[in-house]
């Protein structure tokens, strides 16, 4: 109920009883008459000069009359009269205005003045509810503070979103409609607009690494560009790479997750060759002087730019080799030898040129000619049959490029029409008096393409893709060993490793890693994974907490993998390598990704051990053919000795049987390793690795 009326503030008190409480709070006037219109005051209408005020009853109460008029307050230079008031009498029609009739005798007083004073009171209690009502309608017409903010505030949203329409419709002029994601665009266009660009520069200073890792962007391709492909990738510092990943809200709004990677460099798509090299392969020039072994990798995806990082700029099929960094780097060596301090080492120049296919290598300066690769008995590694070409200058190391690349094995992928699909190995060697001084070995590495992209293709591309994931596999765990130094690297996991070995072993050895990323949005998974290789690579080199972490044993992965003979693995050394390759990378190496990898490696040394026997039989048969001959001639004589044919011809046979059946055993085993490895790609289900 309403207690009280405060004029003051404009608001009333009210009480209510809860739960046996009495309880109240004070209600401004504004909050009931929105709440109850029918409360409000109303509104003044004139009174029609043709129409007489309605007739009031006299039964009817003073307050239910004043109650239920209209009245107007009267203005400064009126004043009502007094046929207008309100008197309780029966209704009459409108007369003429009379003079005021004289004042009645003495003996009608009493009664007159009870009713001049019932005409009084009348008249007052209209004054004070035509006061009352312009009052309230004064009341009616002020607003509280909280009405005028949430005023403000709707007027605030209504100007908001007129500018967005205008906004809108502003960039539905600008906008192209046949870019599909043009949202996504201007998402990202607003992004780096509120970024602070300082890219990398000739101006900033180079500094000293062992282990050296970096990133660089290329421009967008024709393919992408024909097909509006959008560029996620942002650099906005010399060290810094972000990546706008497009993703979508259950309530399929789309929205960019920014990812952000920190390397030693960062090189955007205007970036030449030259500088690059500047960066990465120029300061390891010194240090195969200094009877170091230097590496530098270019690593990515299947067209990002490493065959044109490392061998030069492309037109068409046609390649420039003299802007790529094995030509740079083959020019600051001999610059290098014409320095006073190395000229009088004496030393000579040799160049070799290999590529590594399905773990095969193969001489790309000697026709494709295959080679094997051994340990001597000094655990040296020796690429058998390799040949090493003597340089002179500049030139020279162009044409074995060129000779080189022409040979090298690709492919077209969906990604690039000319794709290469083996690791290019050119190496720099400097010896001195016929001992190796120092080398230098600049590896494109082959496409970066996981295992279960390939598990449902045919054998060949099976094997490819395997040997790759794990030739990248090995080549990580074994830089991380060189960052920190441990005792046994596991270079025996892969054929690039194994061939490499020198260069990740000593204290004068140095590596750089050139991460190349592909900019557009439908090349964002594997940008993205490229960068995390690249980001655990440089990340567990340099932070010192995680250096003991890295050398303890992973329990749980050793228990996934007990399935393995441990007779059988204790035959090869390689097989304990890719074991402990697996156990160190669980995250990302399931347990049937990891027996794919082992199936492939026992196929691919049973395929060796097969073909060699098959050599070795054919030179044998070459010599049973000659035996033969002989037997047959001294058949040919009168009298020759029947008893000594019979027994040759019974040796000779024993040894083909023999030999043909302990190679045909081999086959049948091989075959039975062909069928493991067809049913273990089936079965593949690798992890995904973790963001870093």
């Amino acid at each position: 109920m309403v207690t009280s009326l405060n004029e003051d503030n404009e608001s009333v008190t009210v009480e209510w009883i809860e739960n046996g409480d009495t309880k109240g709070k004070e209600i401004d006037l504004e909050s009931i008459f929105a709440l109850n219109p029918d409360v409000a005051p109303d509104e003044e209408i004139a009174p029609s000069p043709e129409t007489p005020p309605p007739p009031t009853p006299t039964s009817v109460k003073v307050n239910k009359i004043a109650k239920n008029r209209r009245t107007i307050a009267p203005s400064k230079n009126d004043t009502p009269s007094r046929d207008t008031r309100a008197i309780p009498t029966r209704a009459r029609p409108l007369q003429p205005q009379q003079p005021e009739p004289a004042p009645p005798p003495p003996s009608q007083q009493p009664a007159q003045l009870t009713q001049a004073q019932t005409q009084q009171q009348l008249q007052n209690e209209s004054s004070h509810q035509q006061f009352s009502r312009k009052e309230f309608g004064q009341l009616s017409r002020r607003k509280s503070n909280c009405v005028k903010e949430v005023e403000k505030l709707q007027e605030k949203r209504e100007r908001r979103r007129l500018q967005q329409q205008e906004i809108r419709e502003k960039r539905a002029q600008e906008v192209d409609t046949t870019i599909p994601n043009y949202e996504i665009m201007y998402m990202i266009r607003d992004f780096r607009a509120s970024l602070d660009y300082r890219p990398l520069t000739t101006a900033d200073l180079i500094e000293e690494h062992r282990i050296c890792v970096c990133v660089r962007k290329r421009p967008l391709n024709k393919k992408e560009l024909a097909m509006k492909d959008l560029d996620v990738i942002t650099i906005p510092s010399k060290d810094v790479v972000m990546v706008h990943e497009p993703k979508q809200k259950v309530d399929l709004t789309r929205y960019l997750e920014n990812q952000t990677f920190r390397f030693d460099y960062a090189f955007d798509d205007n970036t030449t060759n030259e500088m690059v090299y500047r960066f990465t392969a120029r300061p390891l020039v010194e240090t195969i002087f200094e009877r170091g072994m230097a590496t530098c990798f270019a690593y990515g995806q299947t067209g990002s730019g490493k065959t044109h990082t490392m061998g030069g700029d492309f037109s068409g099929k046609n390649q420039d080799c003299s802007k790529g960094i094995y030509a740079l780097a083959a020019r600051d060596v001999f610059l290098m030898l014409k320095k006073s301090n190395y000229k009088k080492l004496e030393l000579q120049v040799y160049s070799t040129f290999f590529e590594i296919y399905s773990g095969k290598v193969f001489d790309l300066l000697n026709r494709k000619a295959k080679l094997r690769v051994l340990e001597d008995g000094k655990q040296q590694v020796q690429v058998v049959g390799l040949q090493e070409k003597e340089v002179k200058c500049t030139e020279d190391v162009l044409k074995l490029i060129e000779v080189g690349n022409s040979c090298r094995t690709s492919g077209q992928t969906s990604a690039n029409a000319h794709s290469s699909r083996s690791h290019a190995v050119f190496q720099i060697i400097l010896r001195r008096k016929g001992k190796m001084h120092g080398k230098f070995s600049l590896i494109d590495l082959a496409g970066n393409e996981r295992g279960a992209d390939t598990s449902s293709a045919d054998r060949q591309t099976r094997l490819e893709g395997a040997e790759i994931n794990k030739s990248l596999l090995a080549l990580k765990e074994c830089i991380r060993a060189l960052g920190r130094n441990k005792p046994h690297t596991p270079f025996r996991a892969s054929k690039l490793t194994q061939v490499l070995r020198d260069s990740f072993i000593g204290e004068n050895s140095r590596t750089c890693m050139i991460a190349t990323i592909s900019p557009g949005m439908t090349s964002c998974e594997n940008t993205l994974n490229t960068l995390r290789y690249a980001n655990r690579v440089k990340e567990l080199t340099v932070d010192p907490n995680q250096v003991m972490e890295g050398g303890r044993p992973n329990i749980h992965a050793v228990n996934q993998l007990d399935f393995l003979d441990d007779d059988w693995l204790s035959m090869s050394p390689q097989r304990d390598d890719l074991k402990l390759l697996c156990e160190q990378n669980e995250e990302e190496v399931s347990p049937q990704l990891f027996t794919f990898h082992e199936a492939v490696s026992q196929l691919v040394e049973m395929e060796e051990q097969v073909l060699e026997d098959h050599r070795a039989v054919f030179q044998e048969s070459i010599r049973w053919l000659e035996d033969e001959k002989v037997l047959l001639e001294m058949t040919e004589e009168v009298d020759y000795d029947v008893e000594s044919y019979a027994t040759q011809l019974e040796q000779i046979l024993d040894q083909k049987i023999e030999i043909l059946t302990e190679l045909r055993d081999k086959v049948k085993s091989f075959r039975c390793t062909l069928q493991e490895e067809e049913q273990a790609s089936k079965q593949i289900n690798p992890k995904r690795p973790r963001a870093v």
